[in-house]
């Protein structure tokens, strides 16, 4: 057997995996091969959206099931044995797997990231692979787990037979979790962006701690009853039978699968609570108050409860008077768990004062990259009277016919106390615009007002807008906030992807958290939003994918300026476009800006356009009245829009001005540092189509990029164009120039016919992998032989590759 000309898969069934079963490792229990563990990032440029190749390891060597330890990258035996050795680190340190190993075949490249052996990297033989024993004793020596610890560290997950298991970064927070507990921590947060699954987090971590604790009580504290209600029925169904919900009020929930359940109560009519449950779910202000009477809390004896776990922690217990934080003081024996997208920390108020630092952090801008969260686009419209202020012509009349106070009123005054009807109706007209010119009216919508009022006023004239389709279903746009009860009950309909009604929602703060919108596209800010936790919640609403409604980003549209908040470091999103429409502009963003070659930059919006439409730095009058005042509403006063600029967010997250033209060249050009570099990789790639491929993984699909910008070019011409300014050649012109060089002659008649037959391919149809000896089976080379007998007029498999490998080498000589 020739090694060398095996496959990397066969290296791997041949040599590695046998190499692992005698060194102890379990098929079945401890070996997983190619694992694929992000999905791939979703790209969005302009019309165009694909998702980039996810990331994949070869192996991964588990003590337990999702208990990685070890890490394989292989490679064929053409390469070293330490080749994949870099590309293992990478994946290692996003996977936090401590034991790194590469091979051929020929034998082991192993690096100890623990840093306690004497070498970093050592070559260990085929028969020297670590036992499991081995690597666990040198990871619980890493981890500093003695015995007792470690079995509470190895507790088993719950499976359900489904095939559902976590994703890594949901291994690495449980896992994390368990350790600190295993070592005596009591007090624990962890901090996971919105959409990634925290709740179903805390349900292996409840099923782990129960393993290692039976018959140990819990709490789950929430503030939306939606939270509790969802997280029963779903996520927390295996534990039904011991799981009740503190509260009084029955309810019958619809799961996923179209089923109902009802929802156990653990309280009755006179709140008196049955204590035989094991795991309760509380709304925290069902079970505290104000008044003593309303503690519920306090019928559980102070060491009742083993392990509470509070949802969306950044909100009630961040603060140390607040209601929260009264509950986990009762209950201070308990390991308490913090679960956040937002951990809080100002100057009034921090939950990593009261927790600790996380053990465990995945942030937005790592699900984007991954591939599990929804990038977005920003549309920010700026209004006349928000950028300029409004004073008020001498002697104005309000709505009431009473005049209006003379002074400037600015963003910060609109709709909180002075209404311009107009404003509001222009708001209205815009979402409009922006959902029937994009194609899809019925994308669902959430629009944050001001305060219950506004949102009222806002459905109003949403409603006017889109009189047609709200003849065909009234409740096409509705008002869901606390206090309307017609709109609350509408919820389950909006966040249910089966449910098409309602479609565009006004509220106010209600939906800014905690609603697992999986199917919102839009999300409407005619607020100020002056925390960066709200606005990263806010923005939450709309991250979660949904593939099967093909909801593979959102939009953000902003009318107050909240945006501002990116160029804030602490904020860690990755919007893909920001787009800032003119007076007579459409109100979707366009694919790109419009390019002009001879264009200078200063021909361009001015940067300085951001800080002129920025209400927050508007700080135009200095109102000394202390007290609610009541609104004033004038009418007939009108409103506009002013500005337009489209920006794109770089890897380092500063927002460029610029096109996909020039994005794309700034890209390539931090890809390859010139263009010799360039031509050096792309001749030493024997399989041209896997540098193609490495490129749309970083986001750059060639083909996609060049259908957006209008080029038919070989992927070689369109970099070389893009990147370094190099005239291109069509594929015509580098099939002809093979040609007239007689590149062929040496080979005999039938050999050089399905070689030029496959120039004229190329030329046709731009194929880059030609070298795939695949090709040969569709025409025009099915009506000159079969496979075998084309490849024999080459000699033997190799030959054919080495002759489509040098026919390459020739397409690419003329390099400009």
């Amino acid at each position: 057997m020739d090694k060398r000309s095996l496959s990397e898969r066969d290296i791997c069934t041949k040599f590695i995996t046998p190499a692992l079963v005698s060194a102890g490792w379990d098929v079945n229990s401890q070996i997983r091969e190619e694992v694929s563990f992000t999905k791939g990032r979703i790209i969005v440029r302009g019309k165009m959206v694909s998702r980039g190749e996810g990331k994949r390891a070869d192996y991964i060597l588990s003590a337990k099931p999702n208990i990685p330890i070890a890490l394989i990258e292989a490679k064929d035996n053409k390469q070293p044995v330490g080749g994949g050795m870099q590309q293992a680190l990478g994946y290692a340190d996003t996977l936090d797997i401590p034991f790194v190993f590469s091979s051929n075949g020929d034998g082991f490249v192993f690096h100890d990231r623990t840093g306690s052996s004497s070498m970093v990297e050592q070559s260990l033989g085929l028969d020297e692979f670590p036992s499991p024993q081995e690597l666990w004793q040198r990871y619980k020596a890493w981890k500093g787990l003695s015995d007792a610890e470690e079995k509470i560290a190895l507790e088993d997950y719950h499976d359900d037979g489904s095939g559902k298991e976590p994703r890594y970064y949901q291994v690495n927070a449980i896992n994390k979790t368990m350790e600190a507990i295993a070592k005596g921590q009591d007090r624990v947060l962890l901090v996971m962006a919105t959409g990634t699954g925290k709740t179903y987090t805390a349900f292996q971590i409840i099923w782990r701690f129960r393993q290692a604790f039976p018959g140990k009580r819990v709490l789950f504290l929430a503030d939306r009853n939606v939270l509790i209600d969802q997280t029963m029925v779903n996520d927390f169904r295996p534990f039904s039978g011991k799981m009740a919900k503190l509260s009084t009020q029955s309810k019958t929930i619809e799961r996923p699968d179209g089923t109902k359940e009802s929802v156990t109560l653990a309280m009755d009519n006179k709140r008196r609570i049955d204590s035989s449950y094991e795991i309760y779910l509380g709304l925290y202000q069902a079970i505290t108050g104000p008044n003593e009477s309303q503690k519920i809390f306090r019928e559980f004896s102070k060491d009742f409860f083993d392990l509470i776990i509070i949802d969306e922690c950044h909100r009630g217990s961040a603060s140390a008077d607040s209601a929260w934080r009264e509950i986990l003081n009762h209950f201070s024996s308990a390991v308490q768990i913090g679960l956040t997208a937002t951990p809080k920390e100002t100057e009034y108020a921090s939950n990593i004062d009261y927790f600790g630092p996380p053990v465990f952090s995945y942030t937005l801008k790592q699900g984007i990259r991954d591939g599990f969260l929804a990038p977005y686009k920003v549309i920010k419209v700026h209004v006349d009277r928000d950028v300029q202020g409004y004073r008020p012509e001498k002697g104005q009349l309000n709505r009431d016919g009473e005049e209006v106070e003379d002074r400037i009123y600015n963003a910060k005054d609109f709709d909180r106390t002075l209404v311009l009807d107009d404003r509001t109706k222009l708001v209205a007209r815009k979402i409009t615009e922006f959902l029937r010119e994009s194609g899809d009216p019925m994308a669902k919508t959430i629009v944050f007002c001001v305060d219950q009022e506004h949102a009222a006023r806002m459905r109003q004239a949403l409603v006017n807008e889109n009189a047609d389709l709200v003849a065909k279903n009234a409740r096409y746009v509705m008002r869901i906030t606390g206090n309307d009860k017609e709109g609350i009950d509408q919820l389950g309909n909006f966040i249910d992807p089966e449910a098409t009604y309602p479609v565009i929602v006004s509220t106010s703060k209600l939906l800014s958290t905690g609603v697992d919108a999986q199917t919102c596209r839009l999300i409407v800010l005619d607020r100020e939003v002056g925390s960066m936790t709200e606005f990263k919640q806010i923005v939450g609403r709309g991250t979660r994918v949904h593939e099967d409604t093909r909801k593979l980003f959102f939009t953000l549209m902003d009318f107050r300026g909240a945006s501002s908040h990116f160029a804030d470091p602490d904020f860690d999103g990755e919007p893909v476009q920001i787009y800032e429409p003119g007076q007579d502009d459409p109100v979707t963003p366009p694919d790109e800006t419009p390019e002009n070659e001879g264009a200078s930059r200063s021909e361009t919006p001015a940067e300085n356009e951001t800080i002129l439409i920025d209400p927050n730095n508007q700080n135009l009058t200095n109102d000394t009245k202390t007290g609610p005042r009541p609104k004033v509403y004038i009418d007939g006063v009108g409103a506009d829009i002013v500005a337009e600029r489209v920006e794109y967010l770089d890897e380092n997250g500063k927002l460029m001005t610029e096109s996909l033209r020039d994005y794309t060249r700034k890209a390539m050009r931090q890809r390859f540092t010139s263009l010799d570099d360039f031509l050096r990789r792309w001749k030493q790639t024997e399989r041209k189509h896997a540098l193609i491929e490495e490129l749309a993984e970083e986001g750059l699909p060639l083909d996609l990029i060049a259908d957006e910008l209008g080029f038919d070019l070989d992927p070689f011409d369109l970099i070389c164009h893009i990147a370094f300014d190099a005239k291109p050649l069509t594929r015509k012109e580098r099939a002809d120039n093979v040609l007239k060089r007689d590149v062929f002659t040496k080979y005999r008649p039938q050999a050089r016919a399905v070689l030029e037959a496959l120039l004229e391919k190329y030329s046709d149809d731009g194929v880059i992998s030609i070298d795939d000896p695949k090709i040969l089976k569709i025409n025009p080379f099915s009506g000159m032989g079969t496979e075998v007998e084309l490849i024999r007029a080459f000699g033997k498999k190799n030959d054919y590759i080495r002759a489509v490998h040098e026919m390459q080498t020739a397409l690419y000589e003329e390099s400009a």
